[in-house]
């Protein structure tokens, strides 16, 4: 697909004419609103366009695929040059997911991001993992002045 949008901007049916709008409309996805909050999350990945604050991707090699299994659009890119590929889930924020469509997105192979797209075009990552992952620790320079082991509980009488 291509990254770069030659739109015009008087336009505004520009979404529609999209080459990456228009190839994933090709996939014959039955629900308009995953079609549109995918192509949602392709512009944010690629081309930052609905990125506010200064996180701008410029994601790799970012094509789209239909899962039948799903009934939904998966985007595959590279967050950056030699990174391996991922799986991207968009799903309209209204639209619900069992365990077994979770198992299947995973069982693709690659790492997995759920895109939860809202109806303001808001978009919340979250990544998902086989099983529990422990959390990192915080980053920073944090030090742990070891104080909780002195407190004292309250005795209840």
């Amino acid at each position: 697909m291509s990254q770069a949008s030659n739109r015009d901007d008087a336009s505004p049916n520009w979404i529609l004419q999209h080459p990456a709008y228009q190839q994933m409309k090709s996939l014959e996805i039955e629900d308009s609103a995953q079609v549109h909050a995918a192509f949602l999350v392709y512009m944010d990945l690629t081309e930052g366009q609905f990125v506010f604050v200064s996180l701008l991707r410029r994601w790799k090699e970012v094509s789209c695929a239909k899962s039948p299994e799903l009934q939904v659009i998966l985007l595959e890119g590279r967050e950056k040059e030699g990174a391996p590929v991922q799986t991207v889930l968009p799903l309209p924020a209204h639209r619900s997911l069992s365990h077994q469509s979770i198992r299947q997105a995973l069982d693709r192979g690659f790492p997995v991001l759920l895109c939860a797209v809202a109806s303001d075009s808001t978009l919340v990552y979250q990544r998902m993992t086989d099983g529990l992952v422990t959390p990192d620790p915080p980053a920073g320079p944090f030090q742990d002045l070891g104080r909780r082991q002195h407190r004292k509980r309250r005795q209840k009488h």
